[in-house]
């Protein structure tokens, strides 16, 4: 399963109580009259940690959730070798409605070996949306290369989470979602940075097709609705944010533009930071900063990234950085709730999707990164727009075993042909017994 599409396909039912609603998965609970926040991953792993080094939880590869308090600093351990980079990303999701303060609500993820010296920069993202809570992520690394001399060896690290804000802002402790995502060696010598001057930074004109598709976005980056290159359609409702994917390869950038139209309501007036729009990498990591943009009876919120690279990470551009692999990348779209008077019912938003330049071929891993690859399957569900639910619905055994097998069709067949021979001798036994309600499962497990 790739990275966007771990999270367990249940479909879970709306429950009303007393007027409420509850959105299973998501953090935190919605009413009739509110948006729903973010939905975690089914298949993340609760932890907690600690204000000492000494007694941190250990994290293993994958979705982690716990939750921070204002002026609050969590230790997290990890075990970590000499040649895999590492990656740990943190979305913090204050439910919405919740009060912010821009620029001074923040939090800060840094990796630190055991001496407590950084293993490079920290990344620390911020609200820019006026007063809006909406989800905010970043990551950050402990990188392998010839360009680094702390934290190479095998031994003991720290993923450390601070949280700064002001005093006048939510007291709520914010749920967070913590991701551990490891990308293998290179074979030989890494790529080297593009050199200057060799991609074009002048932003080309937004597509236009006359075909709209519908988009279904989603809450989180675990149920994102698959995009593909076209226009795009979808409903989001002030207060709201809205998730897609769209698969980018080797060689190829995003030119982007989520749109706002007209009110109806006869109401033009200037509105500052109305519409805004984020992109994330397939580990999670931002693309430069949130760019929110104002409603004057219109918004357009426009990003043009540079092509995918491995060698993108020498850059010290984060926007150029963080284009160091392919895979999903992800599109975050929110409405700030002071729209409300033009779009009392909610907008119609357009995404105009540009996935520009063929794909060439990446670098040669040490070992096969389901998370760093478009595969065919990918591009099918984007062109589709099915969300990761959908599309982990429909990887079921099957799809597992074509997955181990990649590039060795004899585990394939003999995968195959074990499960037929199981199948086979689950008949000739006859019906299994049947399962009581505590023992079921709706969808296939999670995994990555």
């Amino acid at each position: 399963m790739k990275h966007g599409g771990r999270a367990v396909a249940a479909l879970a039912a709306l429950t009303a109580l007393a007027g409420v609603a509850v959105l299973p998965g998501t953090v935190g609970v919605a009413s009739a009259t509110t948006v729903p926040g973010y939905r975690v991953a089914d298949d993340a792993t609760a932890v907690k940690g600690t204000a000492s080094r000494a007694d941190a939880p250990a994290l293993k590869p994958g979705l982690h959730t716990d939750s921070l308090r204002r002026g609050q600093q969590k230790y997290y351990a990890v075990t970590l070798d000499a040649t895999t980079n590492a990656y740990f990303s943190v979305v913090a999701a204050p439910r919405p409605g919740t009060k912010i303060e821009d620029y001074k609500d923040q939090f800060t993820v840094s990796v630190q070996d055991s001496s407590g010296q950084p293993c490079g920069t920290d990344a620390t993202p911020s609200f820019h949306g006026g007063g809006m809570a909406y989800p905010i992520a970043d990551y950050a690394t402990r990188r392998i290369g010839s360009d680094r001399t702390q934290c190479q060896e095998a031994g003991p690290y720290f993923v450390v989470l601070t949280r700064e804000g002001s005093q006048t802002s939510g007291p709520d402790a914010w749920p967070v979602e913590l991701d551990y995502l490891q990308e293998p060696a290179i074979k030989g010598s890494a790529p080297a940075r593009p050199a200057p001057g060799s991609w074009s930074t002048a932003t080309p004109p937004a597509r236009t097709d006359a075909t709209k598709r519908r988009a279904k976005g989603g809450t989180s980056f675990n149920d994102a609705g698959s995009v593909a290159t076209g226009v795009w359609t979808d409903h989001i409702e002030p207060g709201e944010t809205r998730f897609y994917r769209v698969p980018v390869d080797w060689g190829q950038r995003l030119n982007l533009s989520a749109e706002l139209p007209n009110s109806t309501t006869g109401k033009s007036r200037f509105l500052a930071n109305a519409l805004g729009l984020s992109v994330y990498n397939p580990a999670r990591g931002a693309v430069g900063n949130d760019s929110f943009v104002a409603y004057d009876n219109g918004a357009a919120a426009k990003k043009f990234t540079a092509p995918v690279d491995y060698g993108n990470r020498f850059n010290p551009s984060d926007a150029v950085s963080a284009m160091r692999f392919a895979g999903w990348y992800y599109l975050e779209v929110s409405l700030n709730p002071n729209t409300a008077p033009y779009f009392a019912k909610g907008a119609d938003l357009t995404l105009r999707v540009d996935v520009r330049q063929s794909p060439k071929p990446g670098p040669a891993y040490a070992s096969p990164s389901k998370d760093f690859s478009v595969t065919p399957d990918d591009r099918e569900a984007a062109q589709n727009g099915r969300t990761a639910q959908e599309d982990s619905a429909r990887s079921g055994p099957l799809m597992t075993v074509a997955y181990a097998g990649i590039g060795t069709g004899v585990v394939l067949l003999t995968g195959l042909g074990a499960w037929t021979l199981v199948a086979r001798r689950s008949a000739a036994a006859g019906p299994p017994a049947r399962r009581t309600p505590e023992g079921q499962r709706f969808g296939p497990p999670g995994g990555r």
